[in-house]
C-alpha cells in the first residue's frame, strides 16, 4: 500500500458519555456497563485509535464464538490498512506498523509468552478464570511496554471483575473504574428501559441493566406470601378460560397439573400425585382438564412424557408439548419470578407449593450462568407446573392443537 495516499478508517461516533470516559482513561480502566450502554463499540474504537498509532494489542474474550464475532468487525474495519492477515492465529498486522492479536480465554494460558502495549478484556464477568489468566498470562504480557488496557463487562456476581472494579473505586495508581447504567446510553429510549424494569426481577435488572454487582445465588422468589389469595376452586366459573400447566413425574418424582384463569392470571386448582401407572396417570390430567373447560394444557415432553402427551392428543385434547432444557427451565423460572415480585401473579393456600416456591434456589456455575432447583433431597414439580402453565397463560399465540 502506498502510504503517501490518503486512507479512511470509518468507525462509529462515541456518543457524549463514552466521550466522557474516553478523555478520563488512566493506565488501567475497569468499564462496569449495563446492557446496551455500548461498551463493544467503546471497546473497537479504543483499539482502533491505538492500532492507527502502531501499537501492538491483545483482545481477549469469553470464547471462541464471541471471537470470531469481533474478529470480523476489525477485519472488515481494517481492511483499507491491513498489510498482512493470519486467519488462524486471529493476527492482524497493519501497514501503520500495529498488531492485533485475539484471543479465547476458553484456554486460560491464552498469549502466554506475547508481548503488548495495550490489552483489553471482554465480557470479563463472564470468565470463571479470570484472575488466573490476568495474573498468570496477560499481566506479564504488559510488563517491557508498561502498557494498560481495558477489563469490561456487565457483572455476573461478586466475581473477580468485582475485584478489580474495586481497584479503581479505591483510587489504586494506575487504576480507574467506571459505572454506567443502560439509561446512560442516549440512543436506547428511556421509556423501553422503564417497560422492561416494570417486567423483570428486581435483583435481575439491577444487575443486567443498572450495572450492580449483586448476587443472585440462593431464594429465587420473593414476595410469595403477598399472592396467596385464598383458598382455591374445585368448579370453574362462569365465562371464565382456563389453562393447565403440567410436569410429568418419573420414579419417585410427582406429576403436577396446575390450572391457571387466564383472564386473572391466578392459579385456581392443583392436582398433585406420584407412583400412579400410564392409564391412571393419562386419567387425572384428562379429568382436570375436562373439569375446568381448559382451553390447553401444555406439557411437559422430557422423558416419559412424550408419550402421555400422544395419549392425551388422541382423546381429543389440546395439548402443547414443553421441552425442558436449561435454556428454557431458566426463561420459564425468570418469567415466574418476575411475576412474583410485580404482584402479577395468585396464587391459592397449597402449602406445598408455597413450600416449594420458598426453597426453590439458584446457583451460580463455573461459566457465570444459573441453574435453577429445589435443594438436594427436595422437590421442585409444583414450581415447575406453576412456570410451565404461566408462560402458556402469556404466549396467547402458542394456544394452538397438537405440538409446536
Amino acid at each position: 500500500m502506498n502510504m503517501s495516499q490518503k486512507t479512511t478508517i470509518q468507525i462509529p461516533d462515541y456518543h457524549p458519555d463514552q466521550q466522557t470516559i474516553r478523555k478520563s482513561l488512566d493506565r488501567f480502566n475497569v468499564l462496569c456497563c449495563g446492557r446496551r450502554y455500548g461498551k463493544d463499540i467503546f471497546g473497537q474504537n479504543y483499539t482502533v485509535e491505538r492500532l492507527l498509532r502502531g501499537r501492538a494489542f491483545g483482545w481477549y474474550l469469553p470464547s471462541y464464538k464471541d471471537l470470531l464475532e469481533n474478529w470480523r468487525y476489525f477485519v472488515n474495519v481494517l481492511y483499507p490498512i491491513t498489510e498482512r492477515k493470519k486467519e488462524e492465529e486471529r493476527r492482524l498486522d497493519l501497514v501503520t506498523g500495529g498488531t492485533l492479536e485475539m484471543w479465547s480465554l476458553e484456554d486460560k494460558d491464552a498469549s502466554r509468552g506475547r508481548q503488548y502495549d495495550d490489552i483489553v478484556i471482554n465480557e470479563c464477568g463472564l470468565i470463571p478464570h479470570l484472575e488466573y489468566s490476568w495474573n498468570a498470562a496477560i499481566r506479564p504480557t504488559l510488563a517491557v511496554t508498561q502498557g494498560g488496557g481495558l477489563f469490561m463487562g456487565t457483572p455476573k456476581g461478586l466475581t473477580y471483575f468485582h475485584t478489580l472494579y474495586q481497584r479503581g473505586l479505591a483510587g489504586e495508581r494506575g487504576w480507574k473504574s467506571f459505572k454506567r447504567t443502560s439509561y446512560d446510553n442516549p440512543i436506547v429510549p428511556k421509556s423501553e428501559l422503564d417497560e422492561i424494569r416494570a417486567t423483570t426481577p428486581d435483583l435481575y435488572f439491577r444487575q443486567e441493566y443498572l450495572a450492580e454487582f449483586v448476587t443472585m445465588e440462593g431464594a429465587v422468589f420473593r414476595r410469595i406470601q403477598e399472592a396467596v389469595y385464598g383458598e382455591p376452586i374445585s368448579e370453574p366459573e362462569p365465562k371464565h378460560e382456563y389453562i393447565a400447566g403440567v410436569d410429568v413425574a418419573a420414579a419417585v418424582d410427582y406429576t403436577v397439573v396446575s390450572v391457571m384463569d387466564a383472564a386473572t392470571k391466578r392459579m385456581v386448582y392443583m392436582d398433585r400425585f406420584s407412583r400412579v401407572d400410564y392409564g391412571v396417570l393419562e386419567d387425572r390430567i384428562h379429568a382436570v382438564y375436562q373439569r375446568f373447560g381448559c382451553r390447553l394444557a401444555r406439557v411437559e415432553s422430557n422423558s416419559i412424557g412424550q408419550p402421555v402427551i400422544d395419549a392425551l392428543i388422541r382423546r381429543g385434547m389440546n395439548i402443547q408439548g414443553f421441552v425442558t432444557t436449561g435454556a428454557s427451565k431458566q426463561l420459564i423460572i425468570t418469567a415466574l419470578q418476575s411475576a412474583f415480585e410485580h404482584g402479577e401473579i395468585g396464587i391459592p393456600n397449597y402449602p406445598v407449593l408455597i413450600g416449594e416456591l420458598l426453597s426453590f434456589e439458584s446457583k451460580r456455575t463455573a461459566s457465570g450462568n444459573f441453574t435453577y432447583s429445589a435443594p438436594e433431597g427436595a422437590h421442585d414439580d409444583c414450581v415447575m407446573s406453576l412456570a410451565i402453565a404461566w408462560d402458556a397463560i402469556n404466549a396467547p399465540a402458542l394456544f394452538v392443537s397438537g405440538r409446536y
